[in-house]
């Protein structure tokens, strides 16, 4: 740990932000002085309650004790020194660091997102390859929202109104909320979270930022800290920015694409591709994987009630697993390239997905499919609506495939499942109770 001893001093850090994401991709933690920081890392390590990892989004704990011990005993953080960054928002100068979470017997704990995609990585690792990955994320910029109750609105821009039209791709419509990009783009830089391009999505201020390709956990990372970035930057400019998958009635969702592609680690050749430029068997393998697959890994890319809400025939989003070339309709997008930039990108992800089981749930499908040699189907021509809706409609549908299938239980490991699965269960119990604005509209006087 001599690098976090050297980077809190040479920045003169006063304060540490210690951070680990839970199920539904929220930053948990602690925050301490510098000086009792660096004496706890002589020391074990700092202590949450195992339960940290299977708390809700709206903040309760599944009253199951087969997820967590009866006793709900400690855990312990261990800063992972490679993730060290400065908080630039702060006047203060404070650190974050991600942590990785360990039983008292030096085990990991088997249900902390970063450590499942560990897991995962651990599988291709074992045969020589590196998964790289290239996230891109979309999300929208709102009013300031008090009231639930009240739908969302576009924020005013620099020249006083609000979109009112599509504006997908324009320099002017992004040029609206300059000041707000421009802190983005400066606390990234900050931060070492390498963002690519800017660009405004076909939503009323809905923007994607694409990231650079790279490392899996690398860029997972970043996504986790990008997320948290984004929103305190927008609220430092009294606007919100929200990741939900589908924030506001006729506007369309918002996605997390996650590229990918597969090296030798030796050599760095890219294994999607033959030396003459063609597609590798093995790439059709991967992509056959993700096509028998994802379906059951739906709660990781498609975690919250209102992820479905998305995926609906005629937007921009897929509805099934078809594959193609440059199509944009399908699940999964192969796009032009060369052989060293051959990949897949997984569309079906939202925005809302915790980034470390998207990407761990997409590369654990496509090892699957590698690993039992699968075939895929045909690359679709056209579009992909006009053909059946393969993909889970609604959180409960998905909950159960996921329950279900045996080879990414085999993965993911029994108790991760089961975790995932009394979380998300008492999520979509919580919103069955809610009585909503439609239902009083439309069913109050007339049924």
């Amino acid at each position: 740990m001599d690098s976090l001893n050297q980077f809190i001093r040479e920045h003169r850090i006063t304060e540490v932000e210690c951070l680990v994401p839970d199920m539904s991709g929220v930053a948990r933690g602690k925050i301490l002085p510098a000086e009792k920081f660096l004496r706890i890392l002589r020391e074990r390590g700092l202590r949450l309650p195992e339960s940290t990892f299977v708390q809700t989004v709206t903040g309760d704990f599944p009253d199951e004790e087969d997820v967590t011990s009866p006793a709900n005993s400690d855990i312990y953080m261990v800063p992972d020194e490679r993730t060290v960054r400065l908080v630039p928002w702060y006047k203060e100068a404070t650190a974050q660091v991600v942590c990785d979470c360990f039983y008292a017997d030096g085990s990991p704990v088997d249900i902390s997102p970063r450590w499942v995609l560990r897991r995962v990585l651990e599988l291709y690792e074992k045969r020589g390859w590196s998964p790289i990955v290239a996230p891109e994320l979309e999300f929208f910029l709102v009013q300031i929202n008090k009231d639930p109750d009240y739908p969302l609105m576009p924020p005013t821009g620099r020249s006083g109104r609000t979109e009112s039209g599509r504006q997908a791709y324009g320099i002017d419509a992004v040029n609206e909320f300059d000041p707000i990009f421009e802190d983005v783009y400066d606390y990234c830089e900050a931060q070492n979270i390498d963002i690519d391009t800017l660009s405004h999505e076909a939503g009323a201020a809905q923007i994607e930022i694409n990231f650079n390709h790279g490392d899996a956990l690398e860029l997972a990372d970043q996504v986790f800290l990008f997320k948290r970035t984004v929103r305190e930057t927008a609220i430092r400019h009294s606007v919100y920015a929200t990741f939900m998958a589908k924030p506001m009635q006729n506007e369309p969702g918002s996605a997390m694409h996650v590229h990918q592609s597969l090296v030798e680690r030796e050599t760095g050749r890219n294994l999607f591709a033959e030396a003459d430029g063609s597609d590798s068997q093995l790439f059709m393998h991967y992509i056959a994987g993700l096509q028998r697959y994802l379906p059951s890994a739906m709660p990781l890319l498609a975690p919250n009630v209102n992820s479905y809400r998305r995926l609906v025939a005629g937007s921009d989003a897929p509805i099934n697993v078809h594959w193609g070339r440059d199509n944009r309709t399908v699940g999964f997008r192969v796009p032009v390239s060369s052989a060293e930039s051959r990949r897949v990108e997984n569309r079906v992800a939202g925005a809302d997905a915790n980034p470390y089981l998207a990407i761990a749930a997409s590369l654990a499908c496509g090892y699957l499919g590698i690993a039992h040699e699968l075939e895929p189907s045909d690359p679709v021509k056209g579009s992909a609506h006009r053909l059946a809706f393969s993909l889970p409609r609604h959180q409960f549908d998905a909950l159960n495939k996921f329950n279900a299938s045996k080879p990414l239980r085999e993965i993911f490991g029994d108790r991760f499942v089961s975790a995932v699965s009394y979380v998300k269960q008492a999520e979509y119990d919580a919103y069955q109770r809610v009585i909503s604005s439609w239902e009083r509209e439309n069913l109050l006087l007339n049924v």
